[in-house]
Formats: structure tokens, C-alpha cells, sequence
């Protein structure tokens, strides 16, 4: 017995998108036949991370879920974050740790949930990120440096924005 194609409603960055799909369709299937190329291919066994998306906000395997359970929820891609992933890609380039690039939008869209969802990340925090992101260039090492200057760079900014007080207004003014 074939099942039927049946329509699906998300945002992906924002925008809606309806679908008809197929029921067993992956989420990695759907967004890549959306044109959203960034969402690599790689194991289809929930292995490597590079076809890491957020759910609602979370990171997901977009290989392993159906693309069914999207709807009525919101997608982001790299794309998605575009300004973010910029920034982080200059540090990553920096410490030599975006080699052949294939494993970037996975390992970029779990360090920048990370950077929402935990204040100050250990070391340990974020290997708990990468855990899951295969890459076969670099080795890790380049890759952790990249993340902690990032983070710090992310940390300094915050601090100095906050110290930097706004002039008082002269007295006896206007």
C-alpha cells in the first residue's frame, strides 16, 4: 500500500513554505529540494552533523527526522544566520580550521546554538557541541581554538559595550 503525498506548512529563515510531500521524506530532503544547499549530505545515519538545522530553535540531524514533524515550526539554516556565521567563520579561518569547509554549517549551527543557550561555555560544554561533527581536515584542536577566541572576541565586545557609559548631559543647558 503506497501512502499519500500530503501538505506541510514551516517557516525556513522566516519565510512559509508550503509543501506537498511524500510521507517518508526526509527534513534534509525537503530543505535541500528547497534549494537550501548548505544542508550538507553526509552519513544519513545521524553520524557526522553536517546536515545540522534548528528546530524551534534547537539544533536537529535533519537526516534522521521527517520532514512531516516541521510543520507548523520554524526552521533556520546557515542562511538563516548569515551575519553570525560570517563573524565566526573569520576566527575559524584564523586558526586554520576551515580546511575543505564541507563540515562547516553543521559544526557553525551548533556552536552559535550553544552561544544562545549557555552564558559562559566551558571547554567541556563545547565539546558537548561538537560531539556528533565529524571532520576529517583539521582535527579538533584548530577547531576549539577557533570557538574560545571566538567566544572571548563575543565576551570583550559585551563587556565594553556595558562599561562604556553614555555622556552626562552638560549643566545649565539649552
Amino acid at each position: 500500500m503506497q501512502l499519500k503525498n500530503f501538505s506541510i506548512s514551516c517557516k525556513i529563515n522566516g519565510r512559509t513554505y508550503e509543501e506537498n510531500i511524500a510521507p517518508d521524506r526526509t527534513l534534509i530532503e525537503f530543505l535541500r529540494g528547497l534549494g537550501f544547499l548548505s544542508v550538507k549530505q553526509g552519513c544519513d545515519t545521524s553520524n557526522c552533523g553536517l546536515c545540522t538545522v534548528w528546530l524551534d530553535g534547537t539544533p536537529v540531524l535533519s537526516c534522521s527526522m521527517l520532514a512531516a514533524r516541521a510543520n507548523g515550526r520554524a526552521i533556520t539554516t546557515i542562511e538563516g544566520v548569515q551575519e553570525e556565521a560570517t563573524a565566526f567563520a573569520g576566527f575559524m579561518a584564523a586558526q586554520g580550521a576551515d580546511q575543505c569547509g564541507f563540515c562547516s554549517p553543521g559544526l557553525v549551527m551548533n556552536i552559535l546554538a550553544m552561544e544562545r543557550e549557555l552564558d559562559d561555555p566551558t571547554p567541556e560544554d563545547i565539546k558537548h557541541y561538537l560531539a556528533g561533527n565529524l571532520c576529517r581536515c583539521t582535527g579538533y584542536a584548530s577547531q576549539m581554538r577557533a570557538i574560545e577566541a571566538y567566544l572571548a572576541a563575543k565576551t570583550a565586545k559585551t563587556a565594553a559595550a556595558t562599561t562604556a557609559a553614555p555622556a552626562a548631559p552638560a549643566e545649565g543647558g539649552a
